[in-house]
C-alpha cells in the first residue's frame, strides 16, 4: 500500500509532514511526498493567504486525478480555518493544524494497524527541518496563523538535542511558527548544540531575538550557517505600528548592524509585504529604501492578502493594481541586492552541501545562503569546497576547489 503526503506552506508544515510520513512507514506503508498514484493521500494545507487556501482546496481534485478511489486525509491551517470547505469535497477525514497526529489514528481506523508512539521525522531532503516550537502570541494585525495554530508551545531542549543527534542530514534548520519566543531560551538551545558536527541554520526570526547572548552562542557552533531571516514586513514606521509589529525601522537596522558586526559575511534575508492596508506611496518608498540600507541578501516580497478575522481586515485595502505595481518594484529591488550580495563573494572559496541535480548542474547553498551551481552530478548530501566564479541563473556558478 502506498501513501503520498503532500505539503503546502511553511517549513513547519514540512517538518510535521515528515513526522506523519515516518509514522505511516511504521505502519507498513510505502510513503512518498509527490503528487502521484497512491491508495491514500495526506494533504497538509496552508492558509497564510487566500491563494494558499485556494491551492489547498484544489489539491483534492488534483490527487483524485491520480486515483479517484483513494482515501484522502486533510490537515493543516486551511482545514483548521474552514473544515467544511474540505468535508464537502468528499474526503475521508479532516483535522486542523493543532493535532495532526490524529491523521495517524484515522489511518488506523480506516486501514487497521496500531499507533506505535513517537517517530522522528522521515528525512526526504539534504536539509532537515527540526521543529522546536509551535504557535504564536504576537497577533500581527494582518496574520491569521495565531488563531489557527494557537498559543506558543515549546519543545524541551533535550528532546530537540536528541532529534538532532538522530538525524542523518548534513544540515539542520531549527524552525517553528515563532522561534524567537522559544520558551527555554534560544541561546540556551544553541549552547546545547555546541559540538554537533552538522551545519546548523536558524529559521525565521523576529529582530528582537538578535542579542549579544544569541550571537555569542552561535559563534560557538562547529558549523553555523550565517544566514539570518529577519522578518521585516514594512520599512515604514507608521505601517509597522498598524501591523502591530513591535519594533521601529531604526531598531530593525540596529539589529542588522549587530549581525554584521558579529558575522561580517552574514546574509540577512527578509519578507516585505506590498500594499498593506492603508499603505501610502510614501510608506512604500520607505520599504523600498530599506532594502539597500539594510544590505539584504534576498527579499521575499508578496502582495498583502486581507484575512477575514484579523484586525487589519477592517482597514481600507489598497487597489489591486497598486499592489501589483509595488510588488513588481520590490521584486526588482530584491533581485538587484541579491546579485550585489553574491558579487561580493565572487572569487572566494566557500563550502556547499550538494542537493539536487538538474539540467547538467548540481545545486547547493553556501552557509550564507548563496545559491550555487556546479557543472556535473555531485553526491547529494556531501560537502564540497568550491570557488565562486560568476553570476549564473538565480545564483552563482562555481567549480570544485582545485579543479582545473
Amino acid at each position: 500500500m502506498k501513501a503520498a503526503v503532500i505539503t503546502l506552506g511553511c517549513k513547519v508544515n514540512e517538518a510535521e509532514s515528515a513526522s506523519i510520513m515516518s509514522a505511516l512507514e511504521s505502519l507498513g506503508w510505502e510513503v512518498g511526498c509527490k503528487p502521484e498514484y497512491a491508495e491514500a493521500y495526506v494533504l497538509n494545507t496552508c492558509a497564510v493567504t487566500r491563494e494558499a487556501e485556494k491551492k489547498s482546496r484544489q489539491l483534492i481534485a488534483r490527487v483524485k486525478k491520480f486515483n479517484p478511489e483513494a482515501k484522502i486525509f486533510v490537515c493543516g491551517c486551511a482545514s483548521e480555518k474552514s473544515p467544511l470547505d474540505f468535508e464537502e469535497r468528499g474526503v475521508t477525514y479532516v483535522c486542523g493544524a493543532r493535532k495532526k497526529e490524529r491523521i495517524i489514528e484515522a489511518f488506523c481506523r480506516e486501514f487497521g494497524g496500531e499507533v506505535k508512539g513517537f517517530h522522528y521525522p522521515k528525512q526526504v531532503k539534504t536539509r532537515a527541518f527540526i521543529k522546536i516550537q509551535d504557535g504564536c502570541n504576537n497577533f500581527c494585525s494582518y496574520c491569521i496563523i495565531p488563531y489557527l495554530r494557537g498559543r506558543e508551545v515549546s519543545r524541551p531542549i533535550q528532546d530537540i538535542a536528541e532529534e538532532v543527534k538522530h538525524t542523518h542530514s548534513p544540515e539542520i534548520v531549527l524552525n517553528g511558527i515563532n522561534i524567537s519566543s522559544y520558551e527555554y531560551g534560544l541561546p540556551q538551545l544553541i549552547y546545547a548544540l555546541h559540538g554537533v558536527d552538522k551545519r546548523i541554520r536558524l529559521g525565521s526570526l523576529e529582530c528582537s531575538a538578535i542579542t549579544e547572548e544569541l550571537l555569542t552562542a552561535l559563534k560557538g557552533l562547529t558549523d553555523f550557517a550565517p544566514q539570518f531571516h529577519l522578518s521585516l514586513q514594512s520599512g515604514s514606521g507608521r505601517v509597522l505600528k498598524a501591523m502591530n509589529r513591535h519594533y521601529t525601522r531604526a531598531e530593525y537596522l540596529e539589529k542588522c548592524n549587530a549581525v554584521y558586526k558579529a558575522f561580517p559575511s552574514a546574509a540577512i534575508t527578509t519578507d516585505i509585504i506590498a500594499g498593506f492596508a492603508t499603505e501610502t506611496d510614501e510608506d512604500f518608498e520607505e520599504s523600498l529604501s530599506i532594502i539597500e540600507e539594510a544590505g539584504f541578501a534576498r527579499v521575499h516580497a508578496f502582495a498583502y492578502s486581507p484575512r477575514e478575522g484579523t484586525v487589519a481586515f477592517r482597514l481600507k485595502d489598497v487597489p489591486p493594481e497598486v499592489k501589483s505595481r509595488r510588488l513588481h518594484r520590490l521584486l526588482e529591488a530584491g533581485k538587484a541586492v541579491a546579485d550585489k550580495f553574491a558579487q561580493k563573494f565572487l572569487g572566494s572559496e566557500q563550502e556547499i552541501i550538494a542537493e539536487e541535480f538538474s539540467d547538467g548542474y548540481t545545486g547547493g547553498y553556501t552557509g550564507n545562503y548563496i545559491r550555487v551551481y556546479v557543472s556535473g552530478e555531485l553526491c547529494a548530501g556531501k560537502k564540497y569546497p568550491v570557488k565562486l566564479l560568476k553570476l549564473f541563473k538565480d545564483g552563482v556558478l562555481a567549480e570544485i576547489n582545485g579543479q582545473e
